[in-house]
């Protein structure tokens, strides 16, 4: 009588169950590796075509790159089951048993991809605007099924949840092409008031960028605790708006310097009192 323990009649015993699930799981890995391959070439691939109409911006190409990409991979995953003997209708049995248990586990990642869709829908922002959502503010990178990608004005990258992007305010500063500048300037009660109007407005108008319509608006708007309040307000196109801001500062505060306009800051007087007589 062979011993079952004998290695060679233990091959010859499980050789016919060993080689056939040996071949379908290399058969399964190359599966996936190739159905990941062509699942990231055939996304990129839509992005590319995508980007070339013009009806198409590259956030919709992007998304829908998105959804090719993770449709392949699905059918990927099914195929692989289908592999080791799993049919897809038992599959789709499986999955619909498992529908509840998912959906309960995954509900950040479910309302994620219902709010991309909505991004996709109502467009509160593009690639490339520089935005403010969820607390973080940056410029648009990338937008997913489940997440905004945004890089922050020192180049950090922020990952925003989709949910939360959309279930909170954002602010567009991208979203119009215009933009207005707002700088106030605090002098000296006894400065002359029209002077400080006058070199103000005068280096908003000699700036080319500053648009003429609507006209530049230069007042005085608050009589402070220790300041005579200047507020100016001016327009720019939108990519404008800090080389505009940071030159008019720049140079009002040179101009003031010069032309002995002084802007008042905190300090604190010290009170010194004699010792009464006796």
């Amino acid at each position: 009588m062979d011993d079952p323990m004998n290695p060679q009649t233990l091959w010859e015993s499980l050789s016919p169950y060993l080689l056939p699930f040996g071949i379908r799981v290399i058969g399964a890995i190359i599966l996936v590796i190739v159905g990941l391959r062509v699942a990231s070439w055939l996304g990129n691939l839509v992005r590319r075509q995508s980007e070339k109409n013009a009806r198409i911006d590259a956030t919709l190409a992007n998304f829908f790159a998105s959804l090719v990409r993770w449709a392949i991979i699905a059918a990927v995953a099914i195929a692989t089951l289908q592999v080791f003997g799993v049919q897809a209708t038992s599959f789709v049995a499986i999955l619909g048993a498992l529908t509840l248990a998912i959906g309960l586990s995954m509900q950040g990642a479910m309302g994620n991809i219902a709010s991309g869709v909505m991004i996709m829908v109502f467009r509160p922002y593009k690639l490339d605007d520089y935005i403010e959502a969820a607390g973080v503010a940056g410029t648009v990178k990338d937008i997913s099924l489940f997440q905004t990608i945004l890089a922050t004005p020192d180049n950090i990258k922020v990952m925003v949840p989709n949910s939360q992007a959309i279930d909170g305010v954002i602010m567009n500063y991208s979203g119009f092409d215009r933009r207005r500048v707002d700088v106030t300037f605090g002098i000296d009660y006894d400065d002359d008031m029209d002077k400080a109007i006058g070199i103000v407005r005068r280096i908003i108008e000699a700036d080319e960028r500053v648009l003429k319509d609507p006209e530049p608006f230069v007042r005085v708007v608050n009589l402070g605790d220790s300041s005579v309040d200047i507020a100016s307000r001016s327009w720019v196109i939108a990519t404008d708006y800090w080389a505009v801001k940071f030159d008019i500062l720049q140079k009002v505060k040179a101009a003031f310097d010069r032309e002995g306009i002084s802007i008042p800051y905190p300090h604190t007087t010290l009170v010194t009192k004699a010792p009464a007589a006796n």
